[in-house]
C-alpha cells in the first residue's frame, strides 16, 4: 500500500494546469501594461522622475494582478465540496477526500463487490423438496418455494403457488428438526436499528430463519415480542432433542452433524442429523425419506434427486443447495472416537435423505434501478466476486449487469482464466468484462490498472486489508463501512451502508456539483476577467485609475465569494444521469465558453471604465470635461492651455471611482443570476430556483453599502456615498449584461447543439407555442415593469448619445 502511488484526482489536475496558465497571462499582461506606459513615466504628475513613474505603473500592474487571480476561488471550491460531503453523508456516502467528490461526476466504471453491496449479504433458503413418493427406480419430489429476502423470520412456504402448513408434512417436519439442530447459529433482534440480525455463520442462519418460517409445531407465535420471535420455533425442536456433541465440517466430506438424544424419552438411543454438499451427502446415503417411512435408495432415485439439485445450482437464480439427511441407528457415542477426525465420515454413513434445501444471498431490491440509472448515464458496472463464476454471472442477470442475450465467455472471467490470457488479451477482456469471479485482491490492482490505461475514471469496492493497494490506486476507493480499518484510511469514500445504490447516488451527487462548480469558477473568472479590461482600458486610454488593489481585493475576496458560494445550492438538472460521463480531461472552459466569458468579461471592464467617464464628461454633478482631457489628464497643469480654467484636483475625486466600484459590484451580481444554469434562460429559471444565491446576493450588496456609508470605511476604501441619480445610473449600465448573456445562452441552446437543432426543425409549426413553454409568467411580471421603471428615469444618460 505504502508504494502505490495514488493518482490525482480530475479537479486537482484542471487546477493546477489553470493555476498555472493564469499565472503565465497574469504576468505577460502585467509586464505589457507596464511597458507600454514607459513613455508616461516622465510625466508631469511624477515631478518629472522616471523612477516616480516607473513605480506608479508599477502599482498599476500588481493591481492588474490583483484583479486577474480570482483570490476567492479556493475558499469557495472548498466550501462548495465541504457542503457536497454533508449531503452525501445524509445518502450513506461518507466522503474522507474532498477532491474525490467532484471525481464520483466523471465515474465512467464501477467496480463493485458482490456480497454485501449488490446483495443483501444475508443468506435466505428460498426453494427446498422433499420426497413424497419413491418406488423402484423412479420417485416424485414435492417442492416448495419459501418469500422473505432477509433474516427476519417472516415468510410463508409455498407448494405448486398456494401456502401451506408444513406441519402437514411429516418429512418437512424432520427437515425443520436437523435445520435446527444441525446449526451453531442464532437470530437476534437489534432494537436499536429495529432489525433481525445473525449471530453465527450466514448459511446457518438462514437454516434458523427457515426453521421460523416453517413453524412445523404450528406454535402461536404472533403474540411474542419481537425478541422472543427471533428464535421461538428453533427452541422448541431444541427442547425435544439433547444435542451431545458436533462432528465439525472437514472439506474431505464436505459435511457436518451432531448427535442428539430424546430429552423425555427413556430411550437411550440416540439420532445423528447431517447437513452437507449434496454430491458427498447423497453418497453416503442408502435410504431416502417418504413420510414416516424409510425407501431404499436406488440409482435411478439417486440420478432424479441429483439432477433436481444441478437445476437448482445452475439455474438463473444458482442456489447453493445443502443436503439434510439423518443415521436413524448410529453407534453408541461412547464408542465413537471423537478425537479422530478421519473416523467422522465412517459414522456419518448409512445415512437416510431427507430433503434438500437451495439458498441465495439476494439481491438488494434497490439495485437493478440503479444499475438501469447507471447503463442510462453511460456507467459500466463490473462485479468483482470471489464466488464462483455461476453464481456471480447469475447474480449478474438478476440485477441488470448482464442480459440473457450477452456472451458469457467475452464479458465474464475467473481470476484463473483472465491469468491465463495473454497481456493484449488481458486488455481486451477489460474493455468487454461485466464480471470477474474467483478473484484474489491482487487482480484488482491489475483491473484498475488496464481501465486506467483506457483514461477510464473507476471506482473500486472493497473491504478487506487486501484491497488496500487497489482502493489507493484507484480514481475513487470505496471502502465498506462493515470493512477493515486499513480499507478504510485507503479509500476516499466509507460507504455506511454497504449499499451499490448509495454509490451510484454519490455519481449523481458529484456531477451535480461539478456543474455548480463549473458555473461559480466561470462566474468568478467572468469577474476577473472584467476587473483585467478595467485596469487595463484606463492604462491603455490613459484615464485616472477606475479601481486600486484594496478595492478589488474587497471584491474579489467578499463581495464575489458568497453568491459564488450560493451557486453550489443550484439544483441539478432533471437530466443529469442520462448524460454520459463527462472526459476527465475535459477543460472547465471550452473554446466558446472562453468566447462568451471574455465577451462578458468584456462588458464588465467596459462599463466600470464607462461609469467613471461618465461622472468626468456627463455628470451634472462632475466637471463635464471632454474625453480629450480625461485622457490626458496627467498632462494637467496651470501652464497646459487644453486645461484651462479647471482644478486638476477633480481627477482625484473619489467619485468616479466610487461609481466604477459600484457598478462592479452590481454586474456581478446580475452575473452571478446568469450563472444559475449554463445555458437556461431566467425566463424558464428564475432566481427564486436558489433562494441562497437571492440571500448572498443581498447580503453582497448589503456589505457594499457597509463600505460606502458607514464611517471610516469610505475613506478605507477611497470612496464616497452616491445619491439616487447616480445609483440609477449604475443600475442602468449594469442590467444590460443580463441581456448580452441572454443572447449568448440563446446562441448555445438552439446553435451550437446538433440535437437542438434538428429539435428547432422539427418544431418550426409551433415555434411560438415552443418559444413561450416553460416560461416563468411571475418573474416576468416583476421584472419587466422594474426595467421600464429603471430606464425611464432621467440621469442625463441622453447625453451619450446627443451631445
Amino acid at each position: 500500500m505504502a508504494a502505490t502511488e495514488q493518482e490525482k484526482t480530475p479537479l486537482q489536475q484542471k487546477l493546477d494546469e489553470f493555476g498555472e496558465q493564469l499565472s503565465k497571462v497574469i504576468s505577460l499582461i502585467c509586464v505589457a501594461v507596464w511597458i507600454i506606459n514607459i513613455g508616461h513615466f516622465n510625466d508631469p504628475v511624477h515631478g518629472g522622475s522616471w523612477i516616480r513613474g516607473a513605480v506608479y505603473y508599477f502599482k498599476i500592474a500588481v493591481a492588474l494582478a490583483v484583479a486577474a487571480i480570482p483570490e476567492g476561488l479556493p475558499a469557495v471550491i472548498t466550501t462548495c465540496l465541504a457542503l457536497g460531503t454533508r449531503r452525501m453523508a445524509k445518502k450513506n456516502a461518507i466522503v474522507r477526500s474532498l477532491p474525490s467528490v467532484e471525481t464520483l461526476g466523471c465515474t465512467s466504471v464501477i467496480c463493485s463487490d458482490k456480497t454485501g453491496t449488490l446483495t443483501t449479504n444475508q443468506m435466505s433458503v428460498c426453494r427446498m423438496f422433499v420426497l413424497n413418493k419413491a418406488e423402484g427406480e423412479s420417485c416424485s419430489l414435492s417442492e416448495f418455494t419459501i418469500t422473505g429476502s432477509t433474516y427476519a423470520p417472516e415468510g410463508e412456504v409455498y407448494h405448486d403457488g398456494k401456502p401451506v402448513k408444513c406441519s402437514q408434512y411429516d418429512a418437512l417436519v424432520e427437515l425443520a428438526t436437523i435445520c435446527a439442530l444441525c446449526n451453531d447459529s442464532s437470530l437476534d433482534f437489534n432494537e436499536v436499528k429495529g432489525v433481525y440480525e445473525k449471530v453465527g455463520e450466514a448459511t446457518e442462519t438462514a437454516l434458523t430463519c427457515l426453521v421460523e418460517k416453517m413453524n412445523v409445531f404450528d406454535n402461536d407465535v404472533h403474540s411474542l415480542s419481537k425478541i422472543d420471535r427471533a428464535n421461538a420455533c428453533n427452541s422448541v425442536i431444541k427442547q425435544l432433542m439433547k444435542k451431545e456433541c458436533t462432528l465439525e465440517f472437514s472439506r474431505d466430506r464436505k459435511s457436518m452433524s451432531v448427535y442428539c438424544s430424546p430429552n423425555k424419552s427413556r430411550s437411550s438411543m440416540g439420532k445423528m442429523f447431517v447437513k452437507g454438499a449434496p454430491e458427498g451427502v447423497i453418497e453416503r446415503c442408502t435410504h431416502v425419506r417418504v413420510g414416516n417411512s424409510k425407501v431404499p435408495l436406488s440409482q435411478g432415485i439417486k440420478e432424479k434427486i441429483l439432477s433436481v439439485i444441478r437445476e437448482y445450482g445452475t439455474g438463473r437464480d444458482t442456489l447453493r443447495c445443502l443436503a439434510l439427511a439423518t443415521r436413524d441407528n448410529p453407534p453408541k457415542i461412547d464408542d465413537m472416537i471423537l478425537s479422530d477426525a478421519a473416523k467422522f465420515a465412517e459414522y456419518e454413513s448409512d445415512l437416510t435423505f431427507v430433503g434438500c434445501v437451495g439458498m441465495l444471498d439476494p439481491p438488494r431490491q434497490e439495485v437493478a434501478a440503479s444499475i438501469k440509472l447507471c447503463r442510462q448515464a453511460g456507467i459500466r458496472v463490473i462485479m468483482i466476486t470471489g464466488d464462483n463464476k455461476g453464481t456471480a454471472v447469475a447474480i449478474c442477470r438478476r440485477i441488470g449487469i448482464l442480459t440473457e442475450d450477452d456472451d458469457v465467455e467475452r464479458m465474464a472471467f475467473t481470476g484463473r482464466e483472465f491469468d491465463e490470457l495473454s497481456s493484449h488479451a488481458q486488455r481486451e477482456a477489460v474493455t468487454q468484462a461485466r464480471c470477474f469471479a474467483r478473484v484474489e485482491p491482487s487482480h484488482k490492482s491489475k483491473i484498475v490498472e488496464f481501465l486506467q490505461g483506457f483514461d477510464e475514471i473507476t471506482a473500486m469496492t472493497g473491504d478487506g486489508v487486501n484491497d488496500a493497494p487497489a482502493l489507493k490506486k484507484a480514481e475513487i476507493g470505496i471502502a465498506m463501512g462493515s470493512g477493515t480499518a486499513v480499507a478504510k484510511s485507503a479509500s476516499e469514500m466509507v460507504l455506511a451502508d454497504d449499499n451499490f445504490s448509495s454509490i451510484v447516488a454519490a455519481v449523481e451527487e458529484g456531477r451535480a456539483i461539478y456543474n455548480n462548480m463549473k458555473q461559480f469558477i466561470r462566474y468568478l473568472i467572468s469577474s476577473n476577467v472584467g476587473e483585467v479590461v478595467c485596469i487595463f482600458l484606463t492604462a491603455a486610454l490613459g484615464f485616472p485609475e477606475a479601481l486600486i488593489p484594496v478595492q478589488l481585493l474587497w471584491v474579489n475576496l467578499v463581495t464575489d465569494g458568497l453568491p459564488a458560494t450560493a451557486l453550489g445550492f443550484n439544483p441539478p438538472d432533471l437530466d443529469i444521469m442520462e448524460k454520459p460521463p463527462r472526459n476527465a480531461k475535459e477543460p472547465l472552459i471550452s473554446g466558446w465558453l472562453f468566447f462568451r466569458y471574455l465577451a462578458i468579461g468584456g462588458y464588465v471592464g467596459a462599463a466600470t471604465v464607462g461609469a467613471a467617464a461618465w461622472w468626468f464628461t456627463i455628470s451634472e454633478d462632475g466637471p463635464q470635461i471632454t474625453l480629450y482631457q480625461l485622457s490626458h489628464f496627467l498632462q494637467c497643469g496651470p501652464d497646459n492651455p487644453d486645461f484651462e480654467g479647471l482644478d486638476c484636483q477633480v481627477f482625484e475625486s473619489p467619485y468616479p471611482m466610487t461609481m466604477a466600484l459600484s457598478v462592479l459590484v452590481t454586474i456581478e451580481m446580475c452575473n452571478a443570476l446568469n450563472s444559475l444554469s449554463e445555458n437556461q434562460s431566467l425566463l424558464r429559471m428564475p432566481p427564486w430556483e436558489n433562494v441562497w444565491l437571492l440571500g448572498a446576493i443581498c447580503l453582497s450588496m448589503s456589505l457594499h453599502f457597509l463600505i460606502l456609508y458607514v464611517e471610516p470605511l469610505p475613506v478605507i476604501f477611497q470612496i464616497t456615498p452616491l445619491d439616487v441619480t447616480q445609483w440609477m445610473m449604475v443600475l442602468k449600465i449594469s442590467l444590460p449584461v443580463i441581456l448580452l448573456d441572454e443572447l449568448l445562452k440563446f446562441a448555445a441552446r438552439n446553435y451550437l447543439d446538433l440535437g437542438k437543432r434538428h429539435e428547432k426543425s422539427a418544431s418550426a409549426g409551433c415555434y411560438l407555442s415552443t418559444c413561450t413553454k416553460g416560461i416563468s409568467w411571475p418573474f416576468v411580471a416583476v421584472s419587466l415593469p422594474l426595467v421600464l421603471w429603471i430606464y425611464s428615469t432621467d440621469t442625463n444618460v441622453s447625453a451619450i448619445l446627443w451631445p
